[in-house]
């Protein structure tokens, strides 16, 4: 899926206001439904997708080249949605008779072009890019991406490799399998030569990825920043407010206390987590 936002002025650099009034128009009714509920449009929902930032086409066509980005930071400003957002380095512009030639693929009906609005297409939006030989990534130098497809009954867990943190990974394994998917940790496979591939290889297979900040460990981080980076849904959890640094404190965790009590709790709350994130994609 990607946001495909249309604006009659074009984008400006880095941020812009963006009007209300033309939200999720063009938009199938379950996307509604999920990213819009109660007719309030899901900031930190719509963040996650990857955004294609389109001015409308001009009777000379002279309007600006489309470019792939993410939405850095959102928030409600009177009538106004206020944006601030990034382009990915690694897609050149899109020009305008480029963007159009796609337009089927991408979901996108040729009226769109005259309109300002925000829809969401339920779109590989990068596959179709890279057909058109658009946004090919470097590998990272360090580990390599799988390929492999996700699979989506698995859940990968992160968190330190310390004896102290077995009866958490205890209470996540049982919430996970409570909830019909398959439970991994890093140290229960050896693929690989180095232990971060390994990790990486189960991010990249994984449909969830729950995260353990407690203690802030900078493996546990490191592994964060992956899976929010390829787009897992990522299920933080952390024993105090002060394991959750201040780049990642406005997104929800679950907090657990280290006894019995809290792992009781926890084990209920991940599951009724995980139970949120399946029914979303069905």
């Amino acid at each position: 899926m990607f946001n495909m936002l249309m604006s009659g002025g074009g984008w400006t650099p880095s941020r812009m206001a963006f009007g209300r009034g033309r939200t999720l128009e063009h938009t199938e009714e379950d996307l509604k439904t999920r990213f819009k509920p109660n007719g309030v449009l899901d900031l930190a929902a719509v963040s996650q997708l990857p955004c294609l930032f389109v001015a409308e086409t001009q009777h000379d066509n002279s309007q600006d080249a489309a470019h792939v980005g993410t939405i850095t930071r959102a928030r409600f400003g009177g009538s106004d949605y206020n944006l601030e957002y990034t382009y990915d380095p690694d897609i050149p512009p899109i020009p305008n008779s480029v963007l159009r030639s796609m337009a089927g693929e991408l979901g996108i009906e040729e009226f769109e072009f005259n309109r300002t609005h925000w829809a969401i297409k339920d779109v590989d939006l990068f596959r179709v890019l890279l057909k058109q030989g658009l946004g090919r990534r470097n590998q990272p130098k360090v580990f390599t991406l799988s390929d492999e497809p996700v699979d989506e009954s698995l859940v990968a867990v992160m968190m330190p490799f310390d004896s102290a943190f077995a009866p958490a990974y205890a209470a996540l394994k049982g919430a996970i399998q409570a909830a019909g998917m398959t439970c991994q940790r890093a140290d229960d496979i050896w693929e690989h030569d180095h232990v971060i591939q390994d990790v990486v290889s189960l991010i990249c297979k994984a449909s969830i990825v729950v995260c353990d900040l407690s203690g802030r460990n900078a493996n546990v981080f490191y592994e964060t920043g992956i899976a929010h980076t390829l787009g897992r849904d990522v299920i933080m959890i952390a024993q105090t407010p002060g394991d959750v640094p201040f780049d990642v404190a406005a997104i929800r965790y679950i907090r657990y206390l280290n006894n019995g009590e809290g792992f009781a709790k926890l084990t209920v709350e991940v599951q009724r987590r995980i139970g949120t994130l399946r029914a979303r994609r069905t």
